[in-house]
């Protein structure tokens, strides 16, 4: 018969303070192994010590009580996955709060520019179906603070994934976000994504709801990006196209690794086999990052049924031409359509411009 340890000495084996075990038992985080019905004293098995010293570590790591219970709760590879997720959030948000106390302490000490020009953006969004396909499971969507495109997995209710996808991250479009916030924001928003695939997975004949996610969000001239999967961001910059995302797939991480060239990489069989993607089981690892937007900047958000087919050459021409956004993302489809389009095509066009330059009537 095991015998069991008094929450003294079970405290010190697991280096936690009998108060935290007392909160761990109400929070159902640590239950007791017994409790004495007299004297309500709380009784451990020395079996539990491996869930309390991992629960000590990850409060070391500054995790949250709510999430260290769902790390506590999963299996071994998921929970390293997940605490993987967590420390990546950690890092993007104290990079952007090392930018943010950067700016303040150059604004206070009047090394800074006290006056930060207010950006807005003209934009447009379109999703098609390819010429080689029956349904349509790629998402589009751009409003005045967000930008967004998804492509649901065809078999794995992808339709349904790319929407849910997007849908998540709709409420910060009304939220008040900080600059200094704005990827938190993103990342519990993903989450939110990533729970409601879950659901449609528990329904879905397949058993699986998959899809990718790349989305900026604004806040005066500050942008955050989430990305995850083959979905693309670009950005055009003083005539120069630049990928502002790196593609999760297998191909590219072989390109990575040096075992592929670029060019060996784009006719490769294997091209399309994500490496991450959003599949609401938890664990999610985007990438995301912060960027400085400014007047005159476009950017190119779309999934792999144009950046597949459309070369980068003829992106660049497109994108660095006149036109307003819907008259560029009309442009870029019909070259996709050109060139066969045997893949969905979802793309968004924005425009960076300042607050006080006038919009021309019927653009965004």
């Amino acid at each position: 018969m095991v015998r069991l340890l008094t929450i003294g000495s079970f405290a010190r084996a697991a280096r936690l303070s009998p108060k935290a075990l007392r909160l761990y038992d109400e929070l159902g985080l640590l239950r007791p192994a017994a409790v004495d019905g007299e004297s309500g004293y709380r009784f451990y098995d020395p079996a539990q010590l491996e869930r309390a010293r991992l629960i000590a570590w990850l409060r070391r790591l500054g995790m949250p009580l709510a999430r260290i219970r769902k790390v506590c709760d999963l299996p071994s590879d998921a929970a390293a996955g997940e605490i993987a997720a967590y420390w990546e959030q950690v890092l993007a948000e104290t990079a952007a709060r090392g930018e943010l106390a950067t700016f303040l302490v150059d604004y206070l000490s009047g090394r800074g520019s006290t006056v930060e020009e207010l950006l807005g953006i003209r934009y447009a969004a379109r999703s098609d179906s390819g010429l080689g396909r029956t349904s349509n499971e790629d998402t589009a969507y751009a409003g005045p603070r967000l930008l967004a495109v998804a492509d649901g997995v065809r078999g794995s209710s992808g339709d349904l994934a790319s929407a849910a996808a997007v849908e998540a991250l709709k409420p910060l479009e009304t939220m008040t976000v900080p600059a200094g916030d704005l990827l938190g924001a993103l990342a519990e928003a993903v989450g939110d994504a990533d729970r409601a695939l879950r659901e449609i997975a528990a329904s879905a004949p397949s058993g699986e709801a998959v899809t990718t996610l790349t989305a900026l969000l604004w806040s005066g001239s500050r942008l955050a990006l989430v990305h995850i999967g083959d979905t693309r961001a670009y950005l055009v910059r003083d005539g120069e196209l630049f990928q502002i995302t790196h593609d999760h797939t297998y191909v590219q991480a072989l390109v990575d690794e040096g075992r592929l060239t670029a060019e060996e990489a784009a006719s490769h069989p294997r091209r399309a086999l994500l490496a991450r993607a959003l599949m609401g089981t938890g664990g999610v690892r985007p990438q995301l990052a912060l960027h400085d937007a400014a007047a005159g900047d476009r950017y190119l958000l779309c999934s792999d049924g144009l950046s597949a087919v459309v070369p980068a050459s003829s992106l660049r021409e497109v994108l660095t031409g006149e036109g307003a956004p819907q008259e560029v993302l009309d442009e870029l489809v019909a070259r996709a359509y050109a060139a066969g389009a045997p893949d969905n095509i979802a793309c968004v066009v924005a425009d960076v411009v300042s607050l006080e330059t006038p919009v021309a009537g019927g653009e965004q």
